[in-house]
């Protein structure tokens, strides 16, 4: 598989020497356009229709990339990226992933991956101690990171999550208006299994650590009830929390932070033990049969 990182640090310095009215055209489209047939997928164009309209630039502050007159921040985190190395990291684990799914037949249906790290809102990133990404359409992925000692660490495991998602939704469709909240569930679980399984459990994400035993076991019992539930505004609620769930304008039902998520992994990993199966296996398998062999639920 042919890699392409985009080299965004550099951009980062041009961007902030530009003039404010050319720094959403260079995001759009050099930034960007790398990722035109991404955005293209998910119904979101690079330029709006009408002036002031829904865009590239638009759709990424509400993901919580950083607003574009953010220099002195956006300064600050290009000198701790590169003081870190934290490219360079993210660019071998990748390697690294790509090897270990090649070398287990895991394929992704894309010729070329197409990479890049972007800063994030540490305000908007906050529930997620500074960092998140996408990898939902394969042959993408991109990070939204704002540089901290918790998160710069973790790098090779949320790329890692990423990366399995690019190779899961190779071989399996899924639709924001028909994904059920069980298949949301082992969709993330699955992803961190692999990070887990790559880069080892003391690197996972918040998203699955943040919840107590207690917390947990209500969670599972939550979720007994709604595993069916379908739509992505309906299910947003059980898998992000209500804190991310109201900034985000999903209706909150009551969980906490990254329940889902945390629901998710563990499923995933109850069924990996209790089977005796690897997460390649687990890959590929139905998302109803790891529910079901997990013993989760009963």
């Amino acid at each position: 598989m042919n890699i392409q990182w985009i080299d965004t640090m550099t951009q980062y310095q041009e961007i902030y020497q530009l003039p404010m009215e050319k720094r959403r055209d260079y995001f759009r489209y050099k930034m960007m356009g790398p990722f035109e047939d991404m955005w293209s997928t998910i119904q979101v164009p690079l330029k709006p229709a009408t002036e002031g309209g829904y865009d590239v630039v638009m759709a990424c502050e509400m993901m919580g990339i950083l607003a574009l007159n953010e220099d002195e921040r956006g300064l600050a985190a290009v000198d701790m990226i590169k003081a870190s190395q934290a490219e360079q990291t993210l660019q071998r684990s990748l390697q690294e992933c790509v090897r270990y799914a090649e070398q287990a037949e895991l394929r992704v249906a894309r010729e070329k991956l197409i990479a890049g790290m972007y800063f994030g809102n540490p305000e908007k990133l906050k529930p997620h101690n500074g960092y998140s990404g996408f990898g939902g359409i394969p042959g993408y992925i991109q990070l939204y990171i704002y540089p901290n000692e918790y998160n710069l660490k973790r790098l090779p495991a949320l790329i890692a999550h990423e990366f399995h998602h690019n190779i899961r939704f190779s071989y399996f469709n899924w639709s924001h208006g028909d994904v059920t909240l069980g298949e949301y569930m082992i969709i993330e679980g699955l992803a961190e299994s692999f990070a887990a399984a790559m880069y080892g459990e003391e690197l996972i994400g918040p998203w699955v650590t943040s919840l107590d035993e207690d917390d947990l076991a209500y969670s599972i019992e939550v979720m007994r009830t709604v595993l069916g539930n379908k739509g992505f505004d309906g299910i947003s609620g059980y898998m992000f929390g209500d804190e991310v769930a109201k900034a985000q304008g999903y209706t909150p039902v009551g969980m906490s932070y990254g329940a889902g998520y945390a629901v998710g992994y563990h499923i995933v990993q109850s069924f990996l033990k209790r089977n005796n199966v690897s997460i390649v296996e687990a890959t590929l398998m139905k998302e109803e049969d790891i529910i079901q062999g997990s013993g989760v639920f009963g």
